[in-house]
């Protein structure tokens, strides 16, 4: 995670370095530059750049011409992990040549969060093969074709050849996947027998289909067909090129690692929490620090889950009775009996699913037309809905967002998954366009990103407290400025927040409190009112991402208690507008740091009204 914020770092500085000269070639290799922010991009600029993959998401350099790293995958050799490791332990380090005495206010807040990542960086070293990279939710084994149709752009011969270049260099990468697999496993590290089962079905499934049916080459021939520089001829060499790439290259990369996880398969296990692992215990009390960006322990967030559930499914129980339903069964039987009303659900056919997508894409243009009273700074960036490739859905979540291009190529995406019809009931669908979509993570990605004047590390960086919290945080102020107008909507809303609420309880119970797998999904069916075939999927999610679940509900209840203590000490001159400002402008923090920043505003609100 860390690795992923830090390589997104210093782009800009590239241009800086070929532009200035001189100068710009003291900054560039001296031990301390003049100039901070030339410190802080020139050592992660060149972690950016040995990652094609990432230059390719960000759309930045093929504006300016330059697409030779679209030929090209990641370098994910276990020695590159070490080297990146002493790398940013060396720039940490670095970071104290400047005081912060001699720092204007921005870069002060820059280097606090340049200093909290690298020591973090520094904690996790000891664990950092304490992961599962192939999992039924996300690895290599989905990460590749989903790249390749997503994020890499052919609109020139040049972008179609440097498409085949990437299919060629599959078998590299998987190589060195491999060899950090094995790792693991000399360290007893080995997945529970659920999610290497999850991880062959899926890759089974995708050498078995036809070349020519395989996203590879259906994303490939759409994208050949609608460049208008690319003639049929051209297109006709370039498909029957993927073809064989694909037999030659993708589907024998896939089968080394189908061969791997087979035969690792005898030695899983059906102990399913951390605590099984070696040092599993120490790993997820750092996993938490990591995602909460707190200092709760494993018990004290296991303990606001319960209050908050108990607290939610009250209010939720007042508003199902305005609705006419029986609740004195209690909750799991009243939710049952609301989500079965036949007028919640769309057809299920071709036509039923374009009817979701366009209805969330309708929902958008009304979220964005509502903010005025809560928001002054808004995204350029639009934000579009678009359907989870099918070849993903089965396993893939409910819903994502995906960030939008640097050079605005591309705008931001919400990702909704159709898999299920039944999994997106209509008193839902408001809730999760704000979450993904406005203002939830669209605004706050896309509004980061257009940040001038800003360091790339607050443009780019990545808490995961903050930034599903501010989702999380979002469907509440949508809620209280009448976004929500039906009961319906507001049921939704609180079931989101339910489950978030949940999760404290069941990530928690698994990793710290050895819950079994059945155990979780027992307490998460009888406490969410979701479907089985949702909880399992969700407890099984939870299973190989430690941690990562409870930063929702921690991020938002962090957010809503630093609105609460604002709104009291500023009474009057309070303004919601200004407190998300405040909020946005900063970009991704941490929860301590974050909480520095609105003391800030609030004393300097005041000292504004005493002057």
């Amino acid at each position: 995670m860390i690795k992923k914020i830090l390589k997104w770092f210093g782009l800009t500085v590239l241009v800086l370095i070929i532009g200035a000269g001189s100068f710009a070639a003291h900054e560039w290799y001296a031990e301390k530059p003049f100039m901070f922010r030339a410190y802080m991009d020139r050592a992660l600029v060149k972690v950016a750049f040995r990652n094609p993959e990432t230059l390719t998401s960000l759309g930045f350099l093929e504006s300016m011409g330059i697409k030779g790293h679209n030929a090209h995958l990641d370098d994910v050799h276990p020695d590159r992990t070490d080297e990146l490791l002493a790398e940013l332990k060396a720039f940490g380090d670095g970071l104290h040549q400047y005081d912060d005495e001699s720092l204007d206010e921005n870069q002060r807040l820059t280097k606090d969060i340049a200093l909290y990542l690298t020591g973090m960086l520094e904690d996790f070293e000891d664990y950092r093969y304490h992961n599962y990279p192939a999992n039924q939710m996300s690895g290599i084994q989905s990460a590749f074709p989903s790249f390749m149709d997503a994020q890499h752009q052919v609109n020139t011969l040049e972008d179609a050849e440097n498409y085949l270049s990437r299919m060629s260099e599959l078998p590299r990468k998987h190589e060195q996947y491999l060899l950090g697999l094995q790792i693991r496993e000399s360290r007893d590290i080995i997945p529970p027998r659920f999610v290497i089962e999850r991880v062959l079905e899926e890759m089974r499934n995708f050498v078995a289909t036809p070349a020519q049916e395989n996203i590879l080459y259906t994303g490939l021939a759409k994208k050949l067909e609608e460049a208008e520089e690319i003639d049929e001829a051209q297109a006709a060499d370039v498909l029957r090129r993927a073809e064989a790439s694909i037999s030659e290259n993708v589907y024998p990369a896939y089968e080394t690692f189908i061969n791997y996880f087979g035969e690792l398969e005898a030695k899983a296990g059906d102990d399913h929490g951390f605590w099984h692992l070696p040092d599993g215990d120490a790993a997820y009390r750092l996993s938490l620090r990591f995602f909460t960006t707190t200092s709760y322990t494993a018990d004290e967030i296991h303990e606001i889950g319960l209050a908050e559930v108990d607290r939610i499914q009250a209010e939720m129980l007042e508003i199902l009775k305005l609705e006419g339903v029986d609740v004195s069964d209690g909750f799991t039987a009243a939710m049952d009996e609301y989500s079965a009303r036949p007028e919640f659900y769309y057809e299920d056919s071709d036509e039923g699913r374009q009817q979701i997508l366009d209805d969330y894409q309708a929902m958008l243009d009304e979220l964005d037309a509502g903010l005025d009273d809560a928001f002054n700074i808004r995204p350029k960036a639009g934000v579009e809905v678009v359907r989870v490739p099918e070849f993903r859905e089965k396993t893939a979540p409910g819903a994502y967002y995906q960030q939008p291009a640097l050079d605005g190529s591309r705008p931001g995406r919400f990702f909704a998954n159709l898999y299920d019809i039944k999994a997106t009931p209509k008193y839902g669908m408001r809730t999760l366009a704000v979450h993904e979509g406005i203002p939830g993570h669209h605004f706050q990605i896309a509004i980061a990103m257009e940040l001038e004047g800003v360091p790339l590390i607050r443009r780019f960086g990545f808490f995961t407290a903050y930034v599903e919290g501010w989702a999380l945080y979002a469907e509440r102020v949508a809620y209280e400025l009448g976004l929500m107008p039906t009961h319906g909507d507001n049921i939704g809303r609180l079931m989101a927040e339910l489950f978030r609420a949940v999760r404290l309880v069941v990530d928690t119970g698994i990793h710290h409190k050895r819950w079994t797998r059945e155990e979780a999904i027992e307490y998460m069916l009888a406490n969410t009112g979701m479907a089985e075939s949702d909880v399992v999927s969700e407890i099984e999610r939870y299973i190989v991402l430690p941690g990562q679940a409870t930063a929702y509900k921690v991020g938002m209840m962090k957010i809503l208690e630093l609105r609460e203590k604002a709104m009291n000490e500023l009474g009057d001159k309070f303004d919601l507008r200004d407190f998300h400002d405040v909020v946005l402008k900063n970009g991704a923090v941490p929860l301590d740091i974050l909480e520095r920043i609105v003391d800030d505003y609030i004393a300097s609100t005041l000292a504004a009204e005493r002057a």
